[in-house]
């Protein structure tokens, strides 16, 4: 569906979000439950420091290419069909409910 080597990010849509949590047991570096019990993503994170919660709805991350599948894994068990991957060149939805 995309190449290995295309840069993608992911983002939440949080008024889909059922607050399961199954995207933080997948891939807790990229995603976390915050205070209101919804999922959002983390940000790129300094070697040796911890990642900022990227709380404004609608925040993007790069998905880092080994957590790929772990990401790629938490859109497809999502109850809420909140989780959107897309490429960085043209924004097309590769992974999540608005894939083609």
């Amino acid at each position: 569906m995309t190449a290995q080597n295309e840069a993608l990010e992911v983002w939440i849509d949080q008024d889909l979000c059922t607050g399961d949590g199954i995207c933080a047991q997948y891939a807790p570096g990229v995603f976390e439950l915050d205070i209101d019990g919804l999922a959002y993503v983390k940000g790129a994170a300094a070697q040796g420091e911890e990642a900022e919660l990227l709380s404004q709805p609608g925040a993007t991350t790069p998905v880092p290419l080994p957590l790929l599948q772990d990401v790629v894994d938490s859109a497809k068990e999502c109850p809420g069909d909140c989780i959107h991957v897309r490429r960085v060149s043209d924004r097309t939805e590769v992974y999540g409910p608005d894939a083609e």
